[in-house]
């Protein structure tokens, strides 16, 4: 089940985050902490992988709401979407530990932004996701221009490079749909 009563409190979280000045740029790094449930866990008695991919929801919920992102959704009204993602595990989270999670812009193109995502437990990286996110309209992504100049921000340049830029390019080779 979607953790929604967790996915509010986050909003709640950065909204009270915002009100105090403690708000994001794009070039920021997003940072919040909360504790594996049982809710989260498998039976092997560790977060699930695909509770990991849902609760990073909240990482990017706050970032959204602390960056300003949030508040442009609304008057815009204009969306979010998850294009893509691929995503490394090192090391278990159990349950009821204090697990911190960061996100950052990494890149973006002409449409789409590349987020990085990881949790870390006691100062050690457990998971890290790569995303294409993009802001739609109508259903429909748009330019990654107008979202930057919704922000304030259209003078930033952050072109995919390294492992986003391979990434992408790899992607691109991959059929769809999937052949059997």
């Amino acid at each position: 089940m979607y953790p929604f009563i967790r996915y509010a409190s986050t909003i709640a979280h950065a909204a009270l985050q915002v009100k105090k000045g403690n708000t994001l740029t794009f070039k920021d790094t997003s940072e919040i902490t909360f504790r594996c449930r049982l809710s989260d866990i498998d039976n092997f008695l560790e977060m699930n992988n695909g509770r990991v991919f849902t609760l990073y929801d909240m990482g990017r919920t706050d970032f959204a709401v602390r960056s300003g992102l949030g508040k442009q959704l609304l008057k815009q009204r204009w969306g979010l979407v998850v294009a893509g993602s691929t995503i490394q595990y090192r090391r278990r989270i159990r349950a009821f530990e204090k697990v911190t999670m960061k996100t950052k812009i990494v890149a973006f193109d002409e449409r789409w932004i590349y987020i990085e995502q990881s949790m870390w437990v006691k100062g050690k990286p457990c998971s890290s996701a790569l995303l294409r996110t993009g802001v739609t309209e109508g259903g429909k992504v748009i330019e990654t221009a107008r979202v930057l100049a919704a922000l304030g921000q259209s003078d930033w340049a952050l072109p995919p490079s390294g492992y986003v830029e391979e990434w992408i390019v790899s992607d691109a080779d991959r059929p769809w749909p999937p052949k059997d």
